[in-house]
């Protein structure tokens, strides 16, 4: 009989790995590995958020803020694309709290920047997609397993995040209509 290695966790019946009384799981990654790992994460980030500089000055921008000028749908698609962030933050086990401020940067970001012009320029300031891999890469240390409350708690997210994004959506829709009943003649 081989002689345990000390510095190998021991493995559970259930395909867990033990590790000083913390449960790690063995099929985290098994799903989605290539668009969850740490580096597609960053490239997103700075894709979306700092991709390209102003010149003469410190500051950065990305596609987001370059998206954000279609009106009414620009911010929609770019919300959608900042989505996967929060999405890989849940699924490698993020505390709820860590989820809301996530969920929060990200509402704020898709509500402000439906403002025209405005809304972008804040957008470029604020960088949601920036502040919210911060926050996963902060707390990547304490990962757990999922329960019904995790899956729930990603379905009221999503949700919420739904409606968030169909107020854009419905405020074009509302000018296009309000535009075509006041200036066109009948």
């Amino acid at each position: 009989m081989p002689i345990p290695d000390p510095t190998t966790p021991p493995i559970s019946p259930s395909g867990s790995a033990r590790l000083q009384g913390t449960m790690l799981p063995s099929d985290r990654w098994s799903k989605g590995a290539w668009l969850f790992r740490d580096e597609t994460l960053r490239r997103l980030e700075i894709l979306l958020d700092e991709a390209f500089p102003i010149p003469f000055t410190r500051f950065r921008f990305g596609i987001d803020g370059i998206i954000g000028l279609v009106p009414g749908l620009g911010d929609v698609v770019a919300g959608i694309l900042s989505l996967v962030i929060p999405i890989a933050a849940w699924t490698r086990g993020v505390p709820y709290v860590s989820l809301a401020r996530m969920a929060v940067n990200l509402g704020i970001g898709v509500l402000v920047g439906s403002v025209p012009v405005l809304g972008d320029a804040f957008d470029i300031a604020f960088k949601p997609n920036c502040r919210n891999y911060q926050i996963m890469q902060r707390h990547l240390g304490h990962p757990r397993r999922h329960t019904w409350k995790d899956w729930a708690f990603l379905g009221t997210l999503v949700c919420a995040l739904i409606l968030v994004f169909t107020i854009p959506i419905a405020v074009f829709i509302w000018s296009l209509f309000w535009i075509n009943h006041h200036f066109v003649i009948r």
